[in-house]
């Protein structure tokens, strides 16, 4: 194979399909909460929330899986699903996002960075860190946009949602390694 095809194999989009998930999943999901309505649990008129923040679980995963692609560049991926975030909902809840996804971007290259643990840790310790500070930080920022978006049932859905998501990616990729017997990094 010569020297191009293997810089073209590399850099095909095959190769980046974590990271175009994470761009298209980061605006669609703040785009959602421009609009998604709140659900109240039954009986629990209390604990209504933002059906959403259940879902916001997948961008933690989905980043990691793209730092790994990518690297340390995965901040010029979440600066270019930011301004998607800027053109399809507006500056306020891209400031919000931006802020919250800064301190978890943090938080993750340090786990991913500076640990030593198999991936499979390194994801959900990271996903267990940075959850419940990015989850206060963006809906308290989406409060401003929105109201009743920063409450206890959106914060409680929201890192439950993270976590569920982080601990069966989790599962799969011990259970992937595990069966096919490769070394976990």
């Amino acid at each position: 194979m010569t020297d191009l095809n293997k810089k073209t194999q590399k850099t095909s989009l095959f190769h980046i399909k974590y990271t175009l998930v994470y761009i298209i999943l980061i605006p669609f999901i703040n785009w959602s909460f421009t609009w998604a309505p709140m659900v109240e649990l039954p009986g629990l008129a209390a604990w209504a929330f933002n059906p959403v923040t259940i879902v916001t679980g997948l961008v933690l995963v989905i980043r990691d899986f793209s730092q790994r692609e990518i690297g340390h560049e995965v901040l010029i991926a979440m600066a270019m699903a930011l301004f998607l975030t800027y053109v399809t909902s507006g500056g306020a809840l891209a400031l919000a996002s931006g802020i919250a996804f800064l301190v978890s971007e943090l938080i993750d290259y340090a786990v991913f960075t500076l640990t030593k643990y198999t991936l499979s840790t390194r994801v959900l310790l990271s996903s267990a860190i940075a959850a419940p500070i990015d989850t206060t930080a963006f809906l308290y920022g989406a409060s401003f946009i929105r109201d009743a978006q920063f409450t206890i049932p959106n914060v409680v859905m929201s890192v439950g949602g993270k976590m569920v998501g982080a601990v069966i990616i989790w599962w799969l990729i011990r259970q992937k390694f595990e069966k096919h017997n490769i070394q976990k990094t």
